[in-house]
């Protein structure tokens, strides 16, 4: 499963695009750079994203970049979207003079959004002087890759390169949620494996088709799934692998009563004793992070001892620390309101 409209697609069509405002196109312009901004109208981040890409625009038009924002609005009719979109832009840019285009078909969402599996707006598409797209992100991402992407140097960049990785590993966590929420089970699964085939390193994939599994039902397949991925995490010995397989075994959305217990809290005791063995070359933050989430796995499992004495190491770490006063403080309340709490619940238990 790979995305229609990726980096080094061909641009898809105005042709069928109607217009409110500006000169209409029927076509990009060869030897003109365009950027196209699909938007919608109930986005509250619209409006000045559309402003922002308005002032990136003007400060390279010398240069031939033009910009088209697309309005995707739904409507039983053109003349009913185009009602809508010409009152939104009244009351949100009414000094604009970007042209604006929109669809009431919903021809836009599948071959713009959904055809590059984009799920929020609003989303920039970069087209080049020859009708390629090479950027797809969002505006705020665009201001600052602008540069590289006119000199050609983005899509060979590790910004750039990063940049589309991280964009594709988000729009397949989109399209695994929404289809969790339809329970299409199918297209969950498609890209959940897409996810795990292309981000073999990454924690998350592997992580959510455990939790897909659940949410299907199949709590005996789900306790094979998290057993595997535990197994996993231990091999790879990664502290993101080790803390989401941790968060996974006791996470309280889903009733483990049918998973072995005492199987279960042995494999989070090995994976806390692994954390914990790696946590003294890792940064302040993190190691701040691992610590709170064993202390949280033993005040669930009865052991607040351990919770107690754990969240004082962390303090006391903290506090020597070379940190910004505030990051400092930030840290030391949030760990101190933690002690709190497991030794409130120490003393109701002696």
């Amino acid at each position: 499963m790979k995305a229609d409209l990726s980096v080094g697609s061909p641009a898809p069509s105005l042709a069928k695009a109607s217009w409110i405002q500006g000169t209409p196109l029927s076509a990009f312009r060869p030897g003109k750079m365009h950027i196209v901004i699909v938007f919608g109208t109930r986005c509250g981040y619209c409006p000045g994203a559309l402003i922002a890409m308005e002032r990136l625009q003007e400060k390279y038009k010398d240069i031939g970049v033009e910009l088209i924002g697309f309005a995707n609005d739904k409507a039983a009719t053109a003349d009913a979207a185009r009602a809508r979109v010409d009152e939104w832009l009244s009351e949100n840019i009414p000094n604009s003079n970007i042209p604006i285009a929109f669809d009431h078909t919903g021809e836009v969402l599948e071959n713009w959004m959904e055809a590059s599996w984009s799920f929020q707006y609003p989303r920039t598409f970069v087209v080049d002087r020859d009708g390629s797209i090479v950027f797809i992100g969002y505006p705020d991402e665009l201001e600052s890759a602008f540069p590289k992407v006119i000199d050609g140097s983005w899509l060979t960049s590790p910004e750039g390169e990063q940049a589309e990785k991280e964009r594709l590993a988000e729009c397949l966590i989109d399209r695994t949620d929404i289809a969790i929420q339809l329970k299409d089970w199918k297209t969950a699964r498609s890209a959940v494996d897409e996810g795990i085939k292309t981000f073999p390193d990454e924690s998350f994939f592997p992580q959510l088709h455990v939790t897909l599994i659940i949410e299907t039902g199949d709590m005996e397949a789900g306790w094979d799934a998290l057993r595997r991925f535990a197994r996993d995490a231990v091999e790879k010995n990664s502290v993101d692998w080790l803390l989401a397989a941790i968060w996974q075994l006791f996470n309280a959305q889903y009733d483990y009563s049918r998973f072995p217990s005492e199987e279960r809290f042995s494999l989070i005791e090995d994976l806390s004793d692994r954390i914990l063995k790696l946590c003294p070359q890792l940064d302040v933050s993190i190691r701040v992070q691992c610590y709170e989430l064993i202390a949280s796995y033993y005040h669930e499992s009865g052991q607040i001892d351990r919770a107690v004495a754990l969240i004082e190491q962390v303090l006391e770490s903290v506090r020597r620390e070379s940190l910004p006063n505030e990051d400092k403080e930030e840290l030391l309340a949030q760990l101190l309101q933690k002690l709190v709490e497991y030794k409130q619940k120490e003393r109701s238990q002696t």
